[in-house]
């Protein structure tokens, strides 16, 4: 059964309706044409349609590799070392063009993935309900309303300013929610930011109403959506909307009120003893809220120079498994005093060379060609930092709870820290340490950008790149060039 829920982008997308995509005209909205009428017939049809759903999230320009990443080289903690604009170097810069390889093919495979979802959705509406049944078929829409929501969210953080910027109201994305089966349906002007996280929220709240409390196997509750993805996720984008309430509201839902935190139901997450058990296989940790699941089968890992490895890991001459695309810069988190030397998570860093030479890599990804750790999207530790820093900045007040969330997160990698209410001067003291905490514990994982962008906070200058400010061009990216070209109302940045 395992087998046959894993979901290769290729061998699936070959059977089902989504495998006339064609994803080589470059288009940011690839055509899905339907041909066949019995695409919704039978279950097994319907079920291929919704894994293929998560291998189009899945592909490596957009969850399996390049989304996170570039969340990760926008910020302070890497330097480029290739000067490859293949591989990043411009967004490394904060100068791409509308026309990179980074803000087309992001761009691109993003709306793919909307626009598959849109035509299931359309589909099921249509009468694949009534071929799986009610509740199946309530289960099947939530997850692609889930991957939906995903992905106009990732979106949001790269091409749009800040919810933070206005409440909202500057332009957004063109907001897509039916499916488009031939040409001639480009047209379509930006709503704003509001209107774009407003559809976000209802496609999360509809999804956690739909989606199955969990699923039977580890595997399927670490790669397919359940009801508390939906949760976490909303935590997340509420984070990034600063409506701090609606964050603990969301947040309590899966956290208990006091240690050890743990989800009471759905799916019973909580923090790992050892953070190592999260980044090795089978990384099916009850941490791991959602990952994207990555196989030898080609096809069925992110592809060349999308994968996370081949980023941030080192040559094979300097003791790794990648390209040595982007080390660590000396002067980011990894220079913070207070990640002390013995913090489990220092084990994730390499050095290579000496002296002048000396480099520090992150291998949190050690795999070797062709790449399949998994990658995670949202883990059970955000969650839980997520309501530290919402119940701080809702009440502005040293809060208990947030100090043992923060606890909780920070004593599992670094049993020397033990923070008490008393160990902040400060309101300000307190969230400081919540913010680099979240710094150190998702290095690498594609965070940095959406926490440096939602609080409309200069992004730090590195090696040769200069700092962006929320005001200057380039903190926001350009429009795809190929939404530009095709939709004669879409403006730009």
């Amino acid at each position: 059964m395992k087998n046959i829920l894993k979901y290769s982008l290729t061998a699936i997308m070959g059977v089902a309706l989504l495998s006339s995509c064609q994803r080589d005209l470059l288009s940011p909205i690839p055509q899905t044409s339907i041909t066949d009428a019995s695409a919704f017939s039978t279950v097994g049809r319907i079920q291929a349609q919704v894994l293929s759903l998560y291998g189009a999230l899945k592909s490596g320009a957009f969850y399996g590799g390049r989304a996170v990443i570039d969340g990760d080289i926008r910020g302070e903690n890497f330097i480029n070392e290739t000067q490859n604009l293949i591989t990043g170097s411009d967004v490394w810069s904060e100068n791409p063009t509308n026309s990179a390889t980074a803000i087309v093919g992001l761009w691109s495979q993003a709306y793919y993935t909307i626009n598959c979802c849109n035509v299931f959705i359309d589909g099921m509406n249509a009468g694949g309900t009534t071929v799986v049944g009610a509740t199946l078929g309530a289960n099947y829409i939530a997850e692609a309303q889930l991957i939906r929501a995903l992905s106009y969210y990732t979106l949001l953080q790269l091409y749009a300013q800040p919810y933070a910027n206005s409440a909202g109201a500057k332009p957004g994305l063109p907001l897509r929610l039916t499916g488009i089966k031939g040409t001639g349906f480009s047209a379509l002007a930006r709503s704003t930011v509001a209107q774009v996280y407003t559809q976000i929220l209802a496609d999360l709240n509809a999804a956690e109403t739909g989606l199955p409390l969990n699923y039977t196997t580890a595997y399927n509750n670490t790669t397919r959506a359940h009801r508390n993805t939906a949760i976490a996720l909303k935590t997340r984008v509420y984070l990034s909307m600063q409506n701090y309430a609606s964050v603990i509201t969301e947040a309590n839902k899966i956290v208990s009120s006091a240690a050890p935190f743990t989800a009471a139901t759905g799916v019973a997450h909580a923090l790992q003893a050892n953070i190592a058990n999260v980044f090795v296989s089978p990384y099916t940790t009850t941490e791991s809220i959602l990952s994207m699941p990555m196989t030898t089968t080609s096809g069925d890992n992110p592809g060349t120079q999308n994968q996370l490895g081949y980023y941030f890991s080192p040559t094979a001459t300097n003791g790794g498994t990648g390209n040595g695309e982007f080390s660590l810069n000396p002067n980011g988190v990894i220079a913070d005093p207070l990640w002390t030397a013995t913090d489990k998570r220092r084990a994730y860093i390499k050095q290579s060379g000496s002296g002048a030479t000396l480099k520090n890599w992150l291998i949190k990804y050690p795999t070797a060609s062709p790449y399949t750790d998994y990658v995670p999207v949202i883990r059970y530790a955000e969650v839980l930092l997520n309501l530290a820093e919402a119940r701080v900045r809702s009440t502005n007040t040293i809060d208990p709870q947030a100090v043992a969330l923060l606890n909780a997160v920070r004593n599992r990698s670094d049993a020397t820290t033990t923070y008490t209410v008393a160990s902040f001067a400060t309101v300000a003291a307190l969230t400081a340490a919540i913010m680099e905490e979240r710094n150190i514990e998702f290095l690498g994982e594609g965070l940095r950008n959406n926490d440096l962008m939602r609080l409309l906070q200069t992004i730090p200058a590195k090696g040769t790149a200069p700092q962006k400010a929320s005001t200057d061009v380039g903190y926001i990216w350009p429009i795809s060039a190929s939404e530009l070209a095709l939709n004669p109302l879409c403006t730009d940045n």
